[in-house]
C-alpha cells in the first residue's frame, strides 16, 4: 500500500511518516520543504520518497498521486492566530488548492482520504461542553472557516463521485519535535521558553481552556481512521480533558523544575473561553482511546527538549 502524506514535513506529518515507515508502509511525501535529517526520519529510507513541491500546483499533484492508495492531507499555509490577516491567501492556498486536488481524485481510481481538520477552531463559542461532532459550527477565524469548508467539499465529492474520506477534528497536538518558534502550539513554545528562562506572552488572563492531545495518540487515531468501514465521516480527536493556560504553565514548571516568567497581554477577539472535545464517537467507531496523560506527555516533551540542548 502506498501512502501519500501531504505536509509530511510538519510536526504531525513527520510523526505520521515515521510511524508508517516503522510499520513497514511505503510513503510518498509532498512538502514545500526538503527532507530534514532529524530524529524522526534519518537518512535515506528505502520505503520513503520525498517530493518537494507546491500543493496548489496541479502538475505536482498529478505526479504524486500516481498509484497512491491512501492520502493523508495535513497541509496548511496558515495558522489560526494569523489567518484573519489574510483570508484571501487562506482561501486560495488551502481551500481552492484542496478542491483542485479533489477534482483530480474524481478521475482516478478510488483512494482513501484522511483529512486533518481542526477541533479547536471549527466550533466557535461553545453552547455546551464538551463539544460533540453535532455541535453548531461558528468558527471565528479564517483558518476554521476554511477547514470547515474543506470538510463540506469532501462531503460533496463523496456524494457526487464516491470519494472515500474521513475528517479528523484534532485538538491541540503536542510532543517531541514540536518547533518552539512556531506561534501555533503553546506547549512546545512555552516549554522551550521556560527552560531557557524566556518570558511567556499570555493573551488574556490565562483562564482560556483548551484540549491537548499527545502526538502519538493523534497518530494512532489517524491510522485507525484508514481501516474504518463504518458510516461516520467526521471525528473529534482529543484528550477529552480541558486545561487552562495557567494550568499548562504550572504543569510545565512541575515537569521541568523551572519557574515561568509571564507577561499578560490583552485577550484576542477570536479566542473562545473554552474548547474541550467530546471523543465518544471516535471511541465507539474507531475503537480508539488516548493513552497518554498530560503529565506523562509533558515529561516526554521536556526530555526531548533537554536532549536537543535547547537554548
Amino acid at each position: 500500500m502506498l501512502n501519500l502524506v501531504i505536509g509530511g514535513g510538519g510536526f504531525i506529518g513527520a510523526h505520521l511518516v515515521a510511524k508508517l515507515l516503522e510499520d513497514g508502509g511505503r510513503v510518498r511525501v509532498l512538502d514545500w520543504k526538503p527532507q530534514r535529517d532529524d530524529y524522526l526520519i534519518q537518512g535515506n529510507h528505502q520505503n520513503l520518497e520525498w517530493v518537494v513541491g507546491d500543493f496548489s500546483d496541479e502538475n505536482v499533484l498529478q505526479k504524486v498521486m500516481e498509484k497512491v492508495d491512501v492520502v493523508f492531507h495535513l497541509a496548511s499555509t496558515t495558522q489560526p492566530n494569523s489567518s484573519n490577516e489574510a483570508p484571501l491567501f487562506d482561501i486560495q492556498t488551502n481551500l481552492v488548492a484542496t478542491v483542485r486536488f479533489l477534482d483530480l481524485l474524481k478521475n482516478t481510481r478510488k483512494v482513501t482520504v484522511i483529512y486533518i481538520s481542526s477541533g479547536g477552531t471549527i466550533y466557535g463559542k461553545p453552547q455546551k461542553v464538551p463539544l460533540d461532532e453535532s455541535h453548531p459550527n461558528e468558527p471565528r477565524c479564517s483558518y476554521g472557516i476554511v477547514k470547515l469548508a474543506i470538510e463540506k467539499y469532501l462531503s460533496l465529492y463523496h456524494l457526487l463521485y464516491g470519494i472515500n474520506y474521513r475528517a479528523l477534528r484534532l485538538a491541540n497536538p503536542y510532543g517531541p519535535g514540536q518547533e518552539a518558534n512556531k506561534s501555533q502550539g503553546i506547549i512546545g513554545a512555552f516549554a522551550s521558553k521556560i527552560m531557557n528562562s524566556q518570558t511567556l506572552e499570555v493573551w488574556g488572563d490565562g483562564s482560556i481552556v483548551r484540549d491537548y492531545i499527545y502526538i502519538s495518540d493523534a497518530i494512532s487515531a489517524i491510522q485507525k481512521a484508514v481501516g474504518y468501514q463504518g458510516s461516520a465521516r467526521v471525528f473529534n480527536v482529543g484528550s477529552g480533558c480541558g486545561y487552562s493556560v495557567r494550568e499548562i504553565i504550572t504543569a510545565i514548571e512541575r515537569a521541568s523544575g523551572k519557574s515561568a516568567k509571564i507577561k499578560y497581554s490583552l485577550g484576542r477577539p477570536f479566542d473562545v473561553p473554552i474548547n474541550v472535545l467530546d471523543i465518544q464517537l471516535a471511541r465507539n467507531e474507531l475503537m480508539w482511546e488516548p493513552t497518554t496523560s498530560l503529565n506523562r506527555g509533558l515529561e516526554s516533551t521536556i526530555a526531548w527538549l533537554t536532549n536537543r540542548h535547547v537554548g
